[in-house]
């Protein structure tokens, strides 16, 4: 008996290293596909479509890991400060820097390596409202889970910026699902996708609730009736695919919004009425 529970100890020990691993992984992700779409200041714009569609699809496969990292923490029992310092470190390169990047080079390529000076430096300036947010975001997020001064657990104060990242890389993908290497298509969204990294960097900054995805799905064994919203979310993606891929993320993005609205025309007349 004594030698069991020395091996299951020692097992538990090394257990505990799995979620930091779990967020090692999420980085280097990032890290990978910067080192990847390096390549596309060698290649032809319509070329370059095909190193950013798969340097989207790392960042996607880093969220699992993102995903998996809590998950681990909470079913060990090996959440500490360390490993919410490291996560956050983690989603700065993967969901921080990587899309900054990626939708930089992006724009640039849309204006064949030549934006001009002025297109140049509205192209930085964005992307680094997005950066910048994401920065802030995650600081934030670092100070309420250090203090525990957060109001909820099953929200976010803010985008969180996975969920920003998965907007960046979704118009990427969808670009090249539906329209393959079309270069006036190319010029059009590498204009404006900019202007879509700054508005989810001032989201990522911004005081919108929206539902922590990993807690939500966490807690279906707790309440059933959330069960045939995930059933018809993966219907969705197995029926349309990246176009259900884009809807969900869309959904995503403008439920935030949404939520706030409701809050505030339907919460403050519960509230009176509870008075």
């Amino acid at each position: 008996m004594k030698k069991r529970s020395k091996i299951l100890q020692s097992q538990a020990h090394f257990l505990k290293y799995i979620p930091n691993t779990l967020t090692l992984c999420n980085s280097l992700c990032g890290f990978a596909a910067i080192l990847y779409m390096i390549q596309t200041y060698k290649a032809a714009p319509s070329a370059a479509v095909d190193i950013f569609y798969v340097a989207s699809w790392v960042i996607f496969f880093a969220m699992i890991f993102d995903v998996f990292d809590g998950l681990a923490a909470r079913l060990l029992n090996a959440a500490s400060l360390h490993g919410i310092q490291m996560d956050s470190l983690s989603d700065m390169v993967t969901f921080g820097v990587t899309p900054a990047f990626m939708t930089a080079l992006f724009a640039e390529c849309s204006f064949d390596w030549a934006p001009g000076t002025y297109w140049q430096i509205g192209i930085y300036l964005l992307c680094s409202v997005y950066l910048g947010g994401a920065a802030l975001r995650l600081a934030t997020y670092n100070v309420h889970a250090t203090l525990k001064t957060k109001s909820s657990s099953d929200r976010f104060s803010g985008l969180p910026s996975p969920g920003a990242a998965a907007a960046l890389c979704v118009a990427v993908l969808y670009l090249k699902s539906r329209f393959g290497t079309d270069e006036e298509t190319l010029k059009l969204v590498g204009r404006y996708l900019p202007f879509l990294a700054a508005f989810l960097g001032l989201m990522m900054t911004s005081k919108v609730p929206y539902i922590h995805a990993g807690k939500w799905l966490m807690s279906i064994r707790r309440n059933r009736k959330k069960m045939p919203l995930v059933l018809v979310a993966i219907a969705i993606l197995i029926c349309f695919r990246m176009d259900g891929l884009a809807f969900l993320t869309g959904a995503y993005i403008i439920s935030g919004p949404v939520l706030l609205l409701f809050e505030t025309r339907y919460g403050k007349k519960s509230a009176e009425g509870e008075k």
